[in-house]
């Protein structure tokens, strides 16, 4: 599934865009990271893309029909979000949790049935959780919370997932486990997955493309090696940056490292 984001511009107050003339765009199979420094308006652009904000300018089209022009009950069927962990205010059980996806499908009053089951425990086999069914979700780690949310998104068989920052407050293995998967997801499944992080060694790591926030309406999209340059961070992040490349069993790990502040 393709999203396409065309000169979107939006302002909370007249005369002050957070986001102005912002394109990029998503091809299914592809992963695409959303960059910045705090401020720069990440989380604005996922909620303007997914349509929780109105552009003020520009649009968002999903496989080239406009996102206003899709039915909302559709539209979740093809698209699925995921937010950070959070622990969640009910004690669900982690299938009941993952059950949840289904709800596009399901009327207000239905109940899901043996097919919504069957998805939502393949759904705990893609994410790698099926050792987690019948557990509490408010008594497992943060880690296996954020792999139950992004089960859930699977359960809906979405053709593109959008995430937000799903590897912050991770530890070392959790944040590499949810990366993998993530891009395990894109080529063998061939989803089209957006994420907005703050850690440019991921973005290296797994996405084929990045947009890059500046901040002051300022913003760069392309292959991500292009646009993850030490050049362009040290712009964006006001940090002396170095961008370090080393091949371990003939695999290629970029790495970042911060030097120094720069001068405002």
């Amino acid at each position: 599934m393709s999203l396409e984001v065309n000169s979107g511009t939006f302002s909370y107050q007249k005369g002050h865009p957070v986001l102005m003339d912002v394109s990029f765009s998503a091809e299914p199979g592809e992963v695409v990271a959303i960059l910045g420094p705090n401020g720069a308006g990440k989380t604005t652009l996922l909620k303007c893309m997914l349509g929780f904000l109105p552009w003020e300018k520009g649009y968002t089209s999903i496989n080239g029909k406009k996102l206003k022009d899709w039915k909302r009950s559709d539209l979740w069927k093809h698209i699925s979000y995921v937010p950070q962990a959070r622990e969640p205010a009910f004690s669900y059980r982690t299938e009941d949790m993952v059950l949840l996806g289904r709800s596009p499908y399901l009327g207000n009053f239905a109940s899901p049935g043996k097919k919504d089951l069957e998805i939502a425990m393949r759904a705990m086999e893609l994410a790698g959780i099926s050792h987690l069914k019948g557990k509490s979700c408010s008594q497992i780690s943060g880690g296996e919370l954020q792999l139950v949310l992004i089960a859930r998104a699977l359960a809906s068989e979405p053709g593109l997932m959008v995430l937000d920052e799903p590897e912050s407050g991770l530890d070392f293995r959790n944040q590499l486990v949810v990366l993998e998967l993530l891009k395990r997801l894109s080529q063998e499944e061939g989803l089209t997955i957006i994420i907005n992080t703050h850690y440019p060694d991921h973005a290296l790591r797994i996405a084929d493309h990045s947009f890059l926030l500046y901040g002051s309406n300022m913003h760069l999209f392309g292959k991500t090696e292009y646009i993850l340059t030490s050049d362009h961070m040290q712009s964006a992040f006001k940090v002396d940056i170095a961008v370090q490349k080393e091949v371990i069993e003939g695999q290629e790990y970029p790495t970042v490292i911060p030097l120094r502040l720069l001068e405002k």
